[in-house]
């Protein structure tokens, strides 16, 4: 399974009206192309920091799509009030103990490996990380995604609601140092966000 993520550092006031044009008009577009299988849509209000997922059976599908995506990117970007960075991944492990509701949150974690150890990152997560992941308060999902020729990944947690992220803030900070020592890996960034669109049918992977 492949995923292409567009970050947008939205307007304020075009937040809403962005929510409402993925919901309305880019949701329908994406899941009638070939191999989609839905999008997410992550939101931080106070940074205007928004990320929205599109997931792919496969990445020859991702690719095949990217041509008539760009026009519907382009017009997400403009409705949020920012201009638009793609990248594209590799979803190397899904984990589901529940579907997200509304009022859902989740805390990504972008990290940086070696090339060599990113093999053995994906193998760590499932293995190490989703078990203490499930721990935490409010636990819902998670997910890791890998960008093969940078080096980079991100893990993203999903909790039932903010009150629940915030009390599992601690221990989260505590799990991801202890973590990403064990696996030699770099901290790039965390960030914590209100889960807007949440219609991802990718199967579990772990």
């Amino acid at each position: 399974m492949y995923a292409r993520t567009t970050t947008i550092q939205a307007q304020d006031s075009a937040i809403d009206a962005g929510i409402a044009y993925v919901r309305d008009e880019v949701m329908p577009a994406l899941e009638a192309f070939d191999g989609c299988v839905g999008i997410s849509l992550l939101v931080d209000r106070e940074s205007g920091r928004c990320i929205a997922t599109s997931a792919w059976e496969t990445e020859e599908a991702m690719h095949a799509s990217a041509d008539r995506v760009r026009p519907v990117r382009d017009r997400v970007a403009a409705m949020f009030g920012g201009t638009a960075q793609v990248e594209e991944w590799e979803i190397a492990a899904l984990h589901r103990d529940r579907r997200s509701g509304e009022g859902a949150c989740v805390r990504a974690t972008w990290l940086r490996a070696a090339a060599g150890q990113l093999d053995r990152a994906a193998d760590f997560y499932k293995s190490t990380v989703l078990p203490s992941l499930e721990q935490l308060d409010g636990f819902c999902s998670a997910s890791l995604m890998i960008d093969w020729a940078s080096g980079l990944a991100v893990s993203s947690a999903t909790f039932d609601n903010r009150e629940a992220m915030d009390r599992n803030r601690e221990q989260a900070r505590s799990l991801r140092a202890a973590r990403l020592r064990d696996l030699g890996a770099d901290q790039v960034d965390v960030h914590e966000f209100e889960l807007a669109l949440a219609h991802l049918r990718v199967p579990e992977l772990a």
